[in-house]
Order: structure tokens, then C-alpha cells, then sequence
């Protein structure tokens, strides 16, 4: 399940980071609207309506990744749709009135919205079965699909991004903030888990060694989140596409509350300089994936 044709002959040249990022963001995009050609209706569009307007950063790891260990965007691309797939399920649902009630998302009306909660809950568990449906189409032995399939799983689940977001749930009524260790811990399920699989899925599709890229993953993802806070103090509704400072209003400990606004600003350059030094083992070849993670803690939303 391509969906079109690939020119293969420089699929495995390293291209620099913006233009490697919207190569991702539209292959991913791709293999979506190509599963869901032929179906039409309101989750259908609703669907299609929730995967527009992402960066692609997740989808951008799993081609990368792909790349330094010999995949060809062809066999890659389907992984890319299903992790984009996934986290483009996972902010319709956590956008609900029931989870974080937010009436913006990169910039238009949340899928609740724009229809309604029916809608929006039925197209984001369309999005989740549709990631799987996706791997399964992917060009790698079955053993690495199976694996990848379970990799995913689980970090979606109750062990990973859903697990996270129900400990930020009930942090928000209880009697005690929590602990810079909690947040990590928080962290990594709710957004390090999903940068960890889309970080190894090259490996795993190539039979090779995850460690490197899992250490890179989870410094990034770390990274990511404090960025992530940072904007929220400091950025506006116009540029970061949705509602900004809701975690302090709410009086959520973050990052930046429990650290200082300077001090998580130097925590997250440590972290950025920790994924790229987990990259060693790819010399020069993984340039383009340390000029990810300077992106992740310079971008702006």
C-alpha cells in the first residue's frame, strides 16, 4: 500500500533537515489519504481534517532512521503514515472537553469543534486502527512487522503515551504537584514512547541494533517536552496554533515551574547534546537527525 511511486535512486542520500522534514511530512500524509481513498463521510474527513497541518517530526524519524540502515522510503513510508496516524489520534482525543478541552489545534477548530465529540472520538479510534493497517503494508520481513506492530502497541498503550496522559490527568487534582523524577517519568510515556518506536523503527525493519537510536530517542523526547513548556510560558496563541499557558494557569507543575524558565532552557540544550552524542556510532551520516534535535528546543510551536 504505497499509494504512488517513489523515485528510489537518492532515497538513500541524507538530505538537509527542513527539506528531510517535509519529505517525511508527505509521505506520511500520502500513505494516510491513501488508506482512506474510497471512503467517504463525515470521520472519514474528519480524519483526513486531523492529519493536516502536522510538522511530521515523528514520520521524519522513522524515515531517517530507515535511511541509515539501508530502507528505501518505499518500504519505510507505510511506518510513517502509522505513527502520524497514531499522534494525530492521540491530539484528537486529548483535545476532548473530557481530557484537556481545547478549542485549537495548529491553528483551526479541534475535530470536536469543527463537528462534534460522536465524531471526534470515532475518527481518532479510526486513526489508531488505521496506524496498524499501515505497518502491516510495510516493506520489511514479517518478523520486523510483528515487531513493530508490538513495539507500537505498547508504546501507545496503558505502558506508554496512554499511560502518561492518565498520570497528567490525575496530577491535576492532586493535593501534591508533582516531582521533577514524576514528570520524567510522566514524560516518557506520554511523549518520549511514541519519539522511541518512530526513532527505531529503521533498525528494527533492518534486524540491527536499537540502543543508539533509542538513547537518542529518549534524550530528544525528554527535550522535546521541555521545549514544549518553555512555549507554553513564552509563546502566543498566533504562533503555536492553540490555547498557550494553560498548564500554569491550571497550576500544573512543569518543567519549567520546578526548574525555572533558564534553568530548563540549559536543561534542554544538555539533552540535545546528549541524543546527539548517542549518534556516534552513524558518524556524519546522522547530521540531518542532530539538526532534528537542535530544532526540537529552537522551533517556536
Amino acid at each position: 500500500m504505497t499509494g504512488f511511486d517513489f523515485q528510489t535512486e537518492n532515497d538513500l542520500a541524507a538530505r538537509p533537515f527542513d527539506e528531510a522534514l517535509r519529505h517525511a511530512a508527505d509521505l506520511a500524509t500520502g500513505q494516510i489519504l491513501h488508506g482512506l481513498g474510497g471512503v467517504d463521510g463525515t470521520i472519514a474527513e474528519a480524519m483526513r481534517y486531523a492529519v493536516t497541518g502536522g510538522k511530521g517530526l515523528r514520520a521524519f524519524l522513522v524515515i531517517e532512521s530507515a535511511r541509515l540502515h539501508g530502507i528505501l522510503d518505499a518500504q519505510a513510508a507505510p511506518c510513517a503514515g502509522a505513527i502520524e496516524a497514531l499522534h494525530a489520534y492521540s491530539l484528537v482525543h486529548d483535545d476532548l472537553p473530557s481530557m484537556d478541552d481545547d478549542a485549537l489545534r495548529r491553528g483551526h477548530p479541534t475535530v470536536h469543534v469543527q463537528w462534534d465529540e460522536a465524531t471526534a472520538v470515532l475518527a481518532g479510534d479510526a486513526l489508531q486502527s488505521l496506524a496498524f493497517e499501515l505497518i502491516a503494508h510495510s516493506g520489511c520481513p514479517d518478523a520486523a512487522r510483528v515487531a513493530l506492530i508490538a513495539g507500537l502497541a505498547r508504546a501507545s498503550g496503558v505502558r506508554g503515551m496512554v499511560g502518561g496522559q492518565a498520570m497528567d490527568i490525575a496530577a491535576e487534582t492532586a493535593s501534591q504537584p508533582l516531582s521533577l523524577a514524576q514528570i520524567t517519568d510522566l514524560q516518557a510515556g506520554k511523549t518520549g514512547a511514541l519519539f522511541e518506536w518512530a526513532a527505531t523503527a529503521g533498525p528494527v525493519m533492518a534486524g540491527h541494533d536499537t540502543g543508539p537510536l533509542k538513547r537518542y530517542a529518549r534524550d530528544l523526547g525528554l527535550a522535546f517536552q521541555i521545549a514544549d513548556d518553555i512555549i507554553d510560558i513564552e509563546g502566543d496563541v498566533e504562533t503555536v496554533g492553540k490555547a498557550d499557558g494553560k498548564d500554569a494557569d491550571a497550576g500544573k507543575a512543569t518543567f519549567v515551574s520546578l526548574l525555572g524558565l533558564e534553568p530548563a532552557k540549559a536543561r534542554a540544550r544538555e539533552l540535545v547534546q546528549l541524543a546527539c552524542d548517542a549518534l556516534a556510532p552513524y558518524g556524519d551520516d546522522a547530521e540531518t537527525l542532530r539538526e532534528a534535535a537542535r530544532f526540537v528546543i529552537a522551533r517556536k510551536s
